[in-house]
């Protein structure tokens, strides 16, 4: 494979927002004296896209309120955004994009606003050509179209790039636009990203696994 790309999601992938996502939603819940465990989070949560989180939340509710329960959430979620740390061997990947002449892109189910603080805050967001919003599409993930508008985007073809993921709907998304896929373990097991696609799965851009297959794949 002559890899030319680095596609990467971002809540869970580049910086740990798991908890501080999980907060918000228990802010929202409590109007309703409910709450949500982080088992429910990771298994109908983590990396969906708002109408099926919300449609399983409240199932009752007409869809068009969605979108107002959604920017409630995501208000709170970024009023907890402090100073950012990213996930291990950010910085080094990135540095390394750059000096192999890699071309990357943010493929994301977050909201913009949400994507572009986080990023912002993290000082890398002038690092990607693209950032690819599922919300602002006709289908987000774990449906392919994202990943497929970053390789259109970016001038790419599937068996050109890798991606990185960290949840059931990424790694979906992801295999099924047919592109090579690393799970991260940052809350999932590793047979988990595996049967939802994953070829590959390591705990952080550090990992041994991950520069031996880049050093093979440039």
């Amino acid at each position: 494979m002559a890899l030319s790309a680095l596609l990467f999601d971002l809540d869970g992938t580049l910086i740990d927002t798991d908890e501080l996502h999980l907060n918000a939603y228990n802010q929202l819940l409590a109007r309703w004296d409910r709450s949500m465990d982080i088992e429910y989070y990771k298994a109908h949560v983590m990396g969906f896209p708002d109408d099926m989180i919300f449609g399983g939340l409240f199932p009752d509710i007409p869809a068009s309120q969605y979108a107002g329960l959604a920017a409630e959430k995501e208000t709170m979620f970024r009023a907890q955004l402090g100073e950012t740390i990213p996930v291990a061997g950010v910085l080094r990947i990135l540095d390394h994009a750059q000096k192999a002449g890699l071309r990357t892109a943010v493929v994301t189910n977050a909201p913009r606003e949400n994507a572009v603080a986080m990023l912002t805050g993290l000082g890398i967001v002038d690092r990607f050509e693209a950032i690819v919003i599922g919300g602002e599409l006709q289908r987000g993930k774990p449906h392919p179209m994202p990943y497929l508008t970053a390789l259109e985007l970016l001038g790419v073809k599937a068996d050109q790039a890798i991606a990185f993921e960290d949840s059931l709907a990424g790694v979906q998304s992801a295999h099924a636009a047919g592109i090579h896929t690393f799970g991260v373990l940052s809350g999932l097991q590793e047979h988990q990203l595996r049967q939802a696609g994953a070829r590959d799965v390591i705990r952080d851009f550090n990992a041994d696994a991950l520069w031996q297959f880049l050093q093979t794949a440039d």
